[in-house]
């Protein structure tokens, strides 16, 4: 992905190597709180543009990556490992200790959400954390109870064009008309090892009991939820016991689906503000 990309105002490309691991992405030109982004499953960094551009990304240091397998990141040097919350998790606290990030938000979607609960207890120095579009998961019998529906196109390694079409309108409210072409087209860059690989370890149980961390942090976690999701159910997140919950309750953007931060974005721009300038 070169920086043409993105329209409008030059934004920093991030390169980073992490041992035999290359992780790219862009950082906005602001130089306030930093904001670290991480995207979800099949995404790449391209999901942020609307938060690296524009007030947000002027306000505070905003930085998009892409995971392992993801966007312009190399493939990880031990698949069956690292495509993993674990791996994902170690990937996104080594991006944080070589960026110099402290006192940061850290904010995950989807996949990404999953990744930065497992990476809490490795960033000692972050402010705060936003999730969106993850509901924690647990080794509890119903564990996986917080998705309304989770398509094994996830956790296939080369769906068919048909697959990836239907799993792209999952991500968005439903009839949303404007999803970007981008969309399938990172998905269909991913490493598909990356979408296998995930699936035989959560088929393991190779996962964190996200709900204990939860439970546990000590540091502000923000939910964010939109009204229209098709994926994440809203129930399950309102009666997660989540001590450190910004106002004390899951913040709900209207007319917004899966993907807040593109199909609603003003709105999702002002609760992160809001969040990382008050916390």
């Amino acid at each position: 992905m070169s920086e043409q990309a993105f329209p409008g105002p030059a934004l920093r490309p991030v390169r980073l190597q992490i041992g035999a691991q290359a992780i790219a992405g862009f950082e906005s030109p602001g130089a306030g709180r930093p904001i670290l982004l991480v995207h979800g499953n099949s995404s790449s960094s391209r999901i942020w543009q609307k938060q690296l551009q524009g007030p947000l990304g002027a306000k505070f240091r905003v930085i998009a990556i892409d995971l392992p397998g993801h966007g312009a990141s190399s493939p990880p040097p031990d698949p069956a490992r690292d495509y993993s919350g674990g791996g994902y998790a170690r990937a996104i606290a080594a991006s944080a200790t070589q960026l110099g990030l402290k006192n940061a938000v850290v904010v995950g979607w989807s996949l990404g959400g999953h990744a930065v609960l497992n990476a809490a207890a490795a960033l000692p120095d972050a402010a705060g954390l936003m999730i969106f579009g993850t509901p924690p998961v647990s080794h509890a019998p119903d564990g996986f109870a917080g998705f309304k529906s989770l398509s094994a196109t996830a956790f296939t390694p080369q769906p068919s064009e048909a697959e990836i079409e239907e799993w792209t309108k999952s991500a968005f409210a439903p009839g949303y008309a404007a999803i970007p072409d981008f969309v399938p087209a990172d998905f269909r860059n991913t490493d598909g090892n990356a979408r296998g690989c995930l699936g035989v370890a959560a088929q393991a149980g190779r996962f964190a009991d996200e709900v204990e961390i939860v439970r546990n942090l000590k540091i502000p976690l923000a939910i964010v939820h939109g009204r229209e999701e098709q994926i994440v159910d809203l129930g399950y997140l309102q009666r997660l016991a989540a001590p450190t919950l910004w106002r004390g309750e899951v913040q709900v953007i209207d007319g917004a689906g899966h993907a807040a931060q593109w199909e609603k974005a003003d709105a999702f721009n002002k609760l992160l503000d809001e969040f990382a300038s008050g916390i």
